[in-house]
């Protein structure tokens, strides 16, 4: 399988940079010169990150068959072009630093979860005589959005998009079904736990409560979903109308094969979980698999996750009877696809991130102003928007970090005094992920799937317009109601 040696190529390029065999100490000493200062560098750098976003989002409306040939080329040569100018500029040993952070701490398990939600959920056929009903897309939404905060945006998503192509067949017009999909169950619907979101999961290794998301985020996220919900059923009511379509749901026989691939799913969550509580004490070497210039690159208990989902990936693909596979339509090409675009996106985004960690002292510091008013106190309707406008574009879960410390980070202060800062910033990074493809790690797989399906998918900037339409009035009154 083509993406498991991308993700071995991955690993060994990692303990090639990571290991001096001559010294296992001798890159401690660069541990100052490594980062990079977000507050002294120019804003041309974030020119690579930007050519990758709109070479996603203009070269599909010019020739979408060049992009589809090329895609991997186009994304290569803005990552290799930043790689280059990065390595002139800043020199060899930041490189690597940046390179291992990057691919290592950050990218590896990012795509090493999605491969094994992926794999799993295409193990798992759903069949009957389901026909795409207005009342029945609403209820797979309704569902979905349910399980995301349970098993993860991506898991709900992989799990019910395939089910939701099928009892589609039939309509003509579907495009605002994934879309409103990619709305709910790829991102709001998972608000509700640490497992729902990675930026919730991070505020949770930061210390915050495991339920204080479920809580606090009840009520957001029942405000911003069933107005969704509505619109959507509404929308899908009229359009299913227009078709002249009576379709019967009164018989369904609902099947489920595969369904030791549900049992698997819970252990990818759980394989999950125990890697976040596999606490490592930074001052404690013996907990750090891989390092480099005195610092971790990844602990062991990363390890143990991405050796794990890997192993239940493989397991799902011994087990699985080809028959379901093939019902599913089951092909590599959108884990291939977001494998290609996001390697670039993560390392090309690194100079944005920098600039945002520099808080006022850096090159986006008016960004940064409009976060406190001018006694101090936090304006929390500018956390969720600033906080969430930019998790449109970049890695939502580094942007809620950023912004959880700029906050202050202490988990004991945000859960109380600053608990409304806090429910800004999570819903911020949570619903406003739904914004672009790239807000969200599902959303690009969600679209990749449904083309291959033979469904019409909006262009970038045409999704962006459908949030826009659809998503942007809800959540502004929910930032009035609530902030």
């Amino acid at each position: 399988m083509q993406v498991i040696k991308y993700i071995l190529f991955l690993c060994f390029f990692g303990f090639l940079i990571a290991t001096d065999y001559s010294n296992p100490h001798s890159h401690e000493h660069l541990h100052e010169n490594l980062h990079i200062d977000g507050s002294s560098i120019s804003l041309l750098w974030i020119i690579p990150f930007v050519g990758i976003l709109f070479s996603i989002a203009i070269i599909p409306l010019i020739n979408s068959r060049f992009w589809h040939k090329n895609y991997g080329k186009i994304s290569g040569f803005w990552g290799l072009a930043f790689i280059l100018s990065f390595l002139f500029y800043f020199g060899l040993n930041p490189l690597k630093f940046y390179l291992l952070e990057v691919y290592l701490k950050e990218f590896l398990p990012f795509i090493v979860i999605l491969i094994a939600l992926f794999t799993v959920s295409g193990g798992v056929l759903i069949s009957g005589s389901m026909k795409g009903t207005p009342f029945l897309n609403t209820f797979i939404l309704l569902i979905g959005t349910v399980l995301a905060s349970w098993m993860g945006t991506t898991g709900a998503s992989m799990l019910l998009i395939r089910p939701l192509i099928k009892s589609n067949k039939g309509r003509k017009s579907k495009t605002h079904i994934f879309v409103f999909f990619i709305f709910l169950v790829s991102n709001i619907g998972g608000a509700l736990t640490p497992l729902g979101d990675p930026p919730l999961f991070l505020g949770f290794l930061k210390g915050i409560d495991f339920f204080w998301t479920t809580t606090n985020l009840f009520l957001p996220m029942i405000s911003v979903s069933i107005p969704l919900l509505i619109i959507f059923y509404i929308f899908d009511m009229y359009l299913y109308k227009k078709e002249n379509l009576n379709f019967n749901n009164s018989n369904i026989n609902l099947k489920i094969d595969g369904k030791y691939n549900l049992i698997l799913i819970v252990f990818i969550i759980l394989s999950v979980v125990a890697s976040g509580v596999w606490k490592s004490d930074p001052s404690n070497k013996l907990n750090w698999f891989i390092e480099y210039g005195g610092e971790c690159m990844m602990t062991y208990g990363a390890f143990f996750q991405v050796s794990s989902l890997l192993f239940i990936s493989l397991i799902s693909l011994k087990i699985t009877p080809e028959y379901i596979r093939s019902e599913n339509d089951f092909t590599w090409e959108p884990v291939k696809e977001v494998f290609k675009l996001f390697a670039t996106i993560f390392i090309t985004m690194v100079p944005a991130i920098s600039m945002l960690k520099a808080g006022s002292d850096g090159p986006l510091a008016p960004i940064i102003s409009l976060l406190t008013d001018l006694n101090g106190n936090n304006i929390n309707i500018m956390y969720f928007w600033v906080t969430g406008g930019l998790s449109s574009f970049l890695d939502n879960a580094p942007t809620y970090l950023v912004f959880f410390n700029t906050a202050g980070g202490d988990p004991a202060f945000l859960m109380n005094e600053g608990s409304r800062t806090l429910l800004a910033i999570s819903a911020g990074a949570v619903f406003m992920g739904a914004m672009s493809y790239i807000g969200n790690a599902p959303n690009f797989m969600v679209k990749s799937i449904a083309e291959e399906n033979k469904i019409n998918m909006p262009s970038f900037f045409g999704f962006m317009l459908w949030s826009i339409i659809f998503l942007l009035p809800v959540l502004l009154f929910f930032s009035i109601v609530f902030f």
